[in-house]
């Protein structure tokens, strides 16, 4: 068990951005279990990308920045905190095509979607790891459990966020406490099921945004799969400003739950297995296709 504190000063005491810094958690991850892949979208995070990287548990088999051509030196610096980060540059805009891009190219046996702002603390990795060996194929994050909580979110987003829960989870008998929370964790072979947007073509697509999180959660109720819920704290984001729109990106959320209800499919009777998913080989080589040239 490990704590922390964060070192930025303010009036001569120790200024904590998240509980997690001061509180207990599982410190590393077991060297001898599944491979993690840790995913993480920036788009102009040089300034939050230190503490994030400070924070990430030992023993991650990747760690992918996925970027939107950023230009405040993200990469760059990332490339200075890790050197074995892989760096891959998104082929349109959003956070869905973003996701969907390092998706392409990840290798581990457990795939984690984390943030760059700093709003979601790295060290809560280890206990998503820990729901999906306790049997769970997808780890989703929860502010509103037990243990869950947030320092950033509105009334109008809290409101609307309870509003598009109970929407889903009547059409598509779920029981989700937090719809709209990108902090999850999934086994590799859940990806079939999820069906995300292409990552080829200059088109947008449906899934390509903020709304990618809505589509997961959605699509993982249609399938067999078997979704543990796991306490998550949010603070607000170190530094920057959230490309977040309450009213956009709420209606967006809400035409992909209509849509997805409308197209609603059986659920699949069988597990795809393990061995359909594409080789390390075919990983690595879609990686080299969408990786930034350095040249």
């Amino acid at each position: 068990m490990t704590s922390r504190m964060s070192s930025r000063p303010r009036g001569g005491t120790l200024a904590v951005h998240h509980p997690a810094d001061v509180l207990p958690l599982p410190g590393n991850l077991d060297p001898t279990g599944p491979r993690v892949t840790v995913v993480i979208p920036t788009k102009n995070e040089a300034a939050n990308l230190p503490w994030v990287f400070d924070r990430l548990p030992a023993g991650l088999a990747e760690v992918i920045v996925v970027d939107a051509h950023s230009t405040d030196g993200t990469v760059e610096l990332a490339r200075e905190l890790r050197a074995d980060v892989v760096v891959v540059q998104q082929s349109r805009r959003g956070k869905g095509n973003a996701l969907a891009c390092a998706f392409a190219v990840a290798t581990g046996d457990i795939l984690v979607m984390l943030d760059a702002d700093g709003s979601a603390h790295p060290a809560e990795i280890v206990r998503f790891v820990q729901a999906l060996e306790a049997g769970a194929d997808f780890a989703k994050g929860s502010r509103f459990l037990a243990g869950g909580g947030s320092a950033d979110i509105t009334r109008l987003r809290r409101l609307g966020n309870r509003m598009l829960s109970w929407l889903v989870n009547r059409c598509f008998g779920t029981g989700y406490t937090d719809l709209c929370y990108g902090y999850n964790a999934f086994w590799a072979h859940c990806l079939p099921y999820l069906e995300l947007p292409s990552v080829t073509g200059d088109e947008a697509m449906r899934g390509d945004g903020f709304e990618i999180e809505t589509l997961i959660n959605v699509r993982v109720a249609q399938s067999p799969l078997v979704v543990s819920e796991v306490a998550s704290f949010e603070s607000r984001r170190l530094h920057g400003v959230s490309n977040l729109n309450a009213w956009r990106d709420g209606w967006r959320v809400l035409r992909v739950i209509l849509s997805e209800r409308r197209m609603r499919k059986p659920h699949p009777q069988v597990f795809i297995p393990f061995p359909s998913e594409p080789s390390i080989g075919e990983r690595t080589k879609r990686r080299v296709a969408l990786a930034e040239d350095v040249a």
